[in-house]
């Protein structure tokens, strides 16, 4: 129809940074297998795994595989 808004959905993903020991950091979605980028700098690896986790998603659309279930929990440390 025309005039219609698409709708988007804003997901949260965790992912891990981890500096390298030649520098900049390795970053990693673990709820998306495979998705993995790397950066200069932190604010650099962010925006790749953005990026990354977008196509991720955009795949895993056209190929009909089904987005792992994702939960948080709070664990108390001493």
């Amino acid at each position: 129809m025309k005039g219609m808004k698409q709708r988007k959905t804003v997901q949260n993903f965790e992912v891990i940074l981890e500096p390298e020991k030649e520098g900049g950091y390795h970053i990693f979605c673990p709820a998306l297998k495979g998705c993995h980028s790397y950066g200069e700098t932190k604010e650099e690896a962010l925006e790749k795994i953005k990026e990354a986790i977008e196509l991720w998603l955009e795949s895993a659309k056209e190929l009909g595989i089904k987005i792992p279930e994702r939960e948080l929990i709070s664990i108390q440390t001493k």
